[in-house]
């Protein structure tokens, strides 16, 4: 009873951390690959479209986007129409309402784990309050990443090719057409999907093979499964190809005057596959290494470890000590037997499950480009192994320091000035005052994460608000920009802001601007310009861990 209202708790807090706003910001993919895409389609309002959503490179689908973040903003938009709202269109609303849904979702793996664990040998409830106290579910999992969906279509794969246990009997699994949707889903969302369903197709097949007596048999459910990928490849094909060519989406839902006809003769024109430009693009080591080279062994030693702290050390141990009776399983009875050695496996499974996260772990390490987001499926068959045979129960207190402080590291601190600054300028572009006496803002970001445009809530037409990403420009080129920018005379009623973390606040003193005004948003840690230890045990240890927003002047003119 004590366990359920833990994880109870647990799931209040998953939710309730959701709809406070989480303002840490993990990557920029959190927006860049659904939300803002979504915000542009569907809101018609000023976003910034990276360059996989460009006709002339299209490597993501649209369809998981679409079905994220695209509906929650399409009820949004029939909500603010239908007056039910007069602000269902906010910076907070396009923020949380994605974030929502894909929280909803992550209840779908509290339920993988609680069927699964009795077939894997594992405790019921301690697998649960693993995978609900992991920072990884509290953060990552209520993050609109495509890994965060890949995360969910793996879970339901293990739920579809676990064998179940009823009455003392076990019953293979028989829902190949599912398995087929899933994989090929799991493949246009992300082609790496393919590593993490691997090991789980592989036990399925194996299954499969023991429980039949007829090639007819055998055959059959391999069969239905590729009929059923290749069919919802069909369908993800066709409807990237209507989004990444000039039909767009409103010709999925309206087939009349003939736009039937426009769409197939599109269709025929320009065909989209968008995991083969993503597979494409990804196997060139030059395109990786614009975003960041790592060693091969990131995953194993440093981003397992940072993601799922001594679960993943437990993992390893249990790793290499299985690793260590097979090799001496194979001298054993190679020294008495001809042929092959074999090794036994318990019944328990714990062998499958080690597979099941190591394996994708090692076929993922193959990319030079590694960062820790790439793991987050791993949970699962993490936390179902580490609940069986009582593994983590001695490292309670560990495990709950380490989920405290990954959860306020990665959910408030790493960049977490900048989702409240874009709250502030939207408020204040937005406001009463600005409204009646229309302003232009120019609004300049540098040392910080891309910053979302959608957040600011601009509608396309509106000209009033320009957005620079300066990202992380040396000094000199952004006191080029900014003189240029401050010194602008054209316009009489032009207020320009300079957005930029404390660390780097006295850059913009040496660029000879006035200062009219300033905001500190606290806090908010850049690991790209982070503070100095000295400096955090000083007076002015707030502003080394703080985002300002300057609003500067003509520059200093000199006596």
């Amino acid at each position: 009873m004590a366990a359920r209202r833990l994880w109870a708790l647990l799931a209040a807090l998953r939710a309730g951390w959701c709809l406070l706003p989480q303002a840490g910001y993990l990557h920029p993919d959190e927006f860049f690959q659904s939300p803002e895409v979504m915000a542009g389609d569907v809101l018609n309002l000023q976003v910034y479209y990276p360059w996989e959503f460009l006709s002339s490179s299209p490597c993501r689908t649209a369809v998981f986007p679409l079905a994220t973040s695209g509906v929650a903003y399409w009820v949004l938009k029939a909500l603010q129409q239908l007056d039910v709202c007069s602000r269902c269109v906010s910076a907070y609303t396009l923020l949380v309402a994605p974030r929502l849904l894909l929280t909803l979702f992550s209840f779908g793996l509290d339920y993988s784990v609680h069927r699964l664990a009795p077939v894997w040998g594992a405790e019921p409830w301690q697998a649960l309050l693993l995978l609900a106290g992991s920072y990884v579910t509290l953060v990552f999992y209520t993050r609109t990443f495509t890994n965060t969906l890949e995360g969910f279509l793996f879970a339901l794969l293990l739920v579809l090719v676990s064998s179940t246990k009823s009455a003392g009997r076990v019953t293979r699994p028989a829902r190949s057409p599912l398995i087929g949707v899933v994989t090929a889903a799991g493949f246009f969302n992300r082609p790496t999907f393919l590593a993490f369903a691997l090991m789980p197709l592989l036990c399925w097949a194996g299954l499969n093979a023991d429980s039949r007596k007829s090639i007819k048999a055998l055959i059959n459910p391999f069969w239905k499964l590729i009929t059923c990928a290749c069919f919802t490849a069909v369908v993800f094909i066709t409807a990237d190809t209507m989004y990444f060519t000039s039909v767009g989406w409103d010709s999925l839902f309206s087939f009349t005057n003939g736009s039937l006809s426009d769409v197939i003769a599109q269709v025929n024109h320009r065909v989209v596959v968008t995991p083969f430009n993503f597979l494409r693009y990804n196997l060139d080591s030059r395109n990786l290494a614009q975003h960041g080279s790592h060693p091969r062994v990131t995953h194993f030693v440093v981003n397992g470890a940072l993601l799922f702290g001594i679960l993943h050390l437990l993992a390893v141990g249990a790793g290499f000590k299985m690793l260590k009776k097979y090799i001496h399983q194979s001298v054993r009875v190679g020294s008495y037997y001809r042929g092959s050695p074999r090794l036994s496996v318990p019944s328990d499974g714990q062998p499958t499950l080690l597979l099941f996260y190591f394996v994708p772990l090692a076929l993922l390490s193959l990319f030079s480009h590694q960062e820790p987001r790439f793991l987050i499926p791993l949970i699962l068959p993490l936390v179902l192994f580490s609940a069986s045979q009582n593994r983590a129960m001695k490292w309670q207190p560990i495990i709950i320091i380490f989920n405290v402080l990954g959860a306020f590291l990665f959910g408030c601190l790493h960049q977490g000035g900048l989702i409240p600054c874009l709250f502030h300028l939207e408020h204040l572009v937005h406001s009463l005052e600005a409204s009646n006496h229309p302003r232009c803002y120019t609004l300049l970001f540098a040392h910080t994460y891309m910053p979302p445009r959608s957040l600011l809530n601009i509608e396309k037409k509106d000209t009033h608000v320009e957005v620079i990403d300066m990202a992380g420009s040396e000094e000199e080129t952004l006191c080029q920009v900014v003189g240029q920018h401050a010194n602008n005379g054209t316009c009489g009623d032009c207020h320009f802001l300079v957005i930029i973390p404390g660390t780097v606040r006295a850059t913009i003193s040496k660029c000879g601007v006035l200062l009219k005004n300033e905001t500190l948003i606290f806090p908010h840690l850049s690991m790209e310009d982070p503070p100095q230890i000295s400096f955090l045990f000083s007076e002015n240890w707030r502003s080394q861990l703080g985002l300002y927003i300057l609003q500067l002047g003509r520059a200093q003119q000199s006596l």
